[in-house]
């Protein structure tokens, strides 16, 4: 495919989403469909989707309108290239220029998206923006433009199989380069070949595992200690179940209310020669309980773009009460003087010290210990954790 077919069908595509289709259905099956597109062709519609999704108000405004071609046309001008190049209506290229679109061709990007409101110029829903001004304050702005960007790829170093020394090595000779990231000792970040790292030998053999850097940060920050029982309430996929392993030798937990997201933790876990135990229905008390609980995912957004435009002021209050409800169920399972840790990738108050001041006001008998609070702009995804004792 031209590169100029290959933004036509971006744009074919992102009408299709914005109709309401999943994004991910989208792609995979215009793939299937498409057996002339090589592995290049899918990879850069793929990374022309979701740049606009990630900016869809911004690119919108300088593309004309909210559809397939005003997003793309808004995508080019926003990354300084030239739209009346690509839109020439010659062989599989989008069709040729409209005289609006000639005339938008004279914009001053810079000039219209300073005077854009600021939830248009930050690519967030209206409703959104005052919960990340009220969270974050000055860091709002930042936050938001880190969150139209791809995000980095990021390594866990496992140091039950290695160091950071050997691992990059490793990488190296497959042809991977990283540099080691400031939030954690065990966090690299990959600079160049990370189309390549599930096939490296590195990754294989379970010296590393694919954990952003702040996940990581947090899983560094909880009070772990060799000998502990250790349940992760909310495992998911077994991320930071496998982080908490390497970190200490203790018996870990991992429990999901959908079992089907465990099912590869036992293949990893074998892989990083570590142990634990599934369990459907854990029985306590542990020492320490991790809850990372489900939520909007805002911290993350770069990597799920959708999900800032999915959300709505009935999901954001349903999340509320189901991470009430985890803590509840995860403080009946932390032992008398153990640690009920809360997690969440969100950046909203409303998921985060809210949550908290609640449980508290509610539950007698316990204390925070710490919270804290990782922003987009230390370079990794936005999470928050509290840790809770009883007091």
């Amino acid at each position: 495919m031209t590169p100029d077919a290959r933004i036509a069908t971006a744009a074919e595509l992102l009408d299709s989403i914005l109709d309401g289709q999943p994004a991910e259905q989208v792609l995979t099956g215009w793939a299937r469909l498409s057996r002339f597109a090589g592995s290049k062709d899918r990879a850069a519609i793929r990374d022309h989707v979701f740049d606009a999704l990630r900016c869809r108000r911004s690119y919108a405004l300088l593309g004309g309108g909210m559809t397939g071609r005003g997003l793309m046309f808004g995508q080019l001008l926003a990354q300084g290239r030239a739209p009346e190049e690509a839109f020439t209506g010659q062989g599989h290229a989008p069709a040729q220029l409209t005289e609006d679109e000639t005339a938008a061709l004279r914009r001053d990007v810079e000039a219209a998206l300073a005077e854009a409101p600021a939830p248009v110029a930050g690519d967030m829903p209206d409703w959104i923006w005052p919960l990340l001004t009220e969270a974050l304050g000055a860091d709002a702005a930042g936050a938001a433009a880190l969150l139209r960007q791809r995000a980095p790829v990021f390594l866990r170093v496992n140091t039950a199989r290695g160091d950071l020394e050997t691992a990059r090595a490793s990488l190296l000779r497959d042809g991977i380069e990283t540099q080691e990231h400031p939030l954690s000792p065990t966090a690299l970040e990959v600079t160049s070949g990370a189309r390549q790292v599930a096939r490296s030998t590195a990754y294989e053999t379970g010296l590393v595992e694919l954990q952003d850097a702040a996940s990581q940060a947090l899983s560094d920050a909880l009070p772990l200690r060799n000998g502990m029982t250790i349940l992760d309430y909310c495992a998911g996929g077994g991320g930071k179940t496998l982080a908490m392993a390497a970190h200490v030798q203790a018996r870990i937990t991992a429990h999901d209310a959908n079992p089907g997201r465990l099912s590869d933790l036992p293949a990893r876990a074998a892989r990083a020669g570590v142990d634990v135990t599934i369990a459907r229905q854990p029985k306590g008390p542990f020492d320490l309980v991790l809850c990372d609980v489900p939520c909007s995912g805002s911290g993350a957004w770069r990597r799920s773009p959708e999900g800032k435009w999915a959300l709505t002021t009935d999901t954001l209050a349903d999340l509320n009460r189901t991470q009430d409800k985890i803590l509840q169920k995860a403080a009946a399972l932390t032992a008398q003087d153990g640690v009920l840790a809360y997690a969440t990738c969100s950046l909203f108050r409303a998921e985060n010290e809210d949550r908290i001041a609640k449980f508290l006001s509610e539950t007698k008998g316990w204390v925070l210990d710490f919270d804290r609070r990782w922003l987009p702009q230390m370079g990794g995804d936005g999470f928050y954790l509290a840790c809770l004792r009883r007091g």
